[in-house]
């Protein structure tokens, strides 16, 4: 197996490219969440029914957190009651073929149940 300099002990999470995309996309939630997002589920309450075992204050963190990565966009309509949308950015989209080959991996992967 090849070994990467920068991640050889890196010294922070800088020096490493995968420590990074970790910090970023990494955990249990954001791949599912930005893989809806991007399957056209882009509003809070359908995102709550669509990943039903993420708590309402899990999923605000892990969407505040991809807003303030400049992973997604937040669009804040001005209607009563007020409607929210959630979209990639370039950034995001740039993360889809990596989720993309998540799916291709659990789709070969995956025992049956």
């Amino acid at each position: 197996m090849k070994t990467d300099k920068n991640c050889n002990l890196p010294k922070s999470i800088k020096e490493c490219p995968i420590e990074y995309t970790m910090k970023i996309i990494g955990g249990k939630w954001k791949p599912i969440i930005l893989f809806r997002i991007y399957n056209g589920i882009d509003r809070f309450g359908n995102l709550t029914r669509q990943i039903t075992k993420i708590s309402k204050n899990m999923l605000t963190k892990q969407l505040r957190e991809l807003e303030r990565d400049k992973i997604i966009n937040r669009k804040i309509y001005a209607e009563i009651p007020p409607r929210v949308e959630y979209s990639l950015t370039k950034k995001g989209k740039s993360i889809i073929p990596i989720l993309e080959n998540l799916k291709k991996w659990g789709i070969k992967n995956k025992k049956p149940l």
